[in-house]
């Protein structure tokens, strides 16, 4: 009996932590103790809303022959956003902007692509980064690429976080 009772409080002790099985006397130097397999070992609760590391979403803004199109990769408190923007005329120029949404509806954080286009197409990479956790909204634009504000929001999307 005594065997027993050592045996689960050292399983106790090792699933729960010391003191978890109540009671039970410690285990002797000379008592056997029977190792606790990996595939029985209980894993870690994940925090209170905790989220995946990474979702990603994919994204479409069209107006016209022009447009913004890429992933957006969502993470606790930034935004990765990668993609390509297009635009048509050599007069005209497109950029992308994204902001974060907070649940009030009012924007938290906004960000910009660097490389506007003027007659082409090009590729974008830049990050999102917000002072508050909890974005599960993301507005995506394609703007008229202008390099001094005010930049002119042609058509935005809104994306949730999947």
């Amino acid at each position: 009996m005594r065997n027993r009772l050592a045996t689960a409080a050292a399983l106790s002790t090792a699933l729960f932590g010391a003191g978890a099985l109540l009671g039970a006397p410690a285990a002797d130097a000379g008592d056997a103790v029977a190792a606790v397999p990996a595939a029985h070992a209980v894993p870690a609760a994940p925090a209170a809303g905790a989220r995946p590391a990474a979702d990603t979403t994919h994204f479409d803004v069209t107006l016209g022959n022009t447009y913004t199109r890429g992933t957006l990769t969502w993470s606790n408190r930034s935004f990765h956003l990668v993609g390509e923007h297009k635009s048509v005329s050599a007069t005209s120029c497109r950029g992308t902007t994204a902001f974060a949404v907070k649940a009030d509806n009012h924007d938290a954080a906004s960000a910009s692509s660097k490389n506007n286009v003027c007659g082409k197409s090009d590729a974008f990479d830049f990050w999102l980064t917000v002072d508050v956790a909890g974005i599960d909204v993301v507005r995506v634009c394609l703007d008229n690429g202008a390099t001094t504000p005010p930049l002119t929001y042609l058509k935005c999307v809104r994306y949730s976080r999947p």
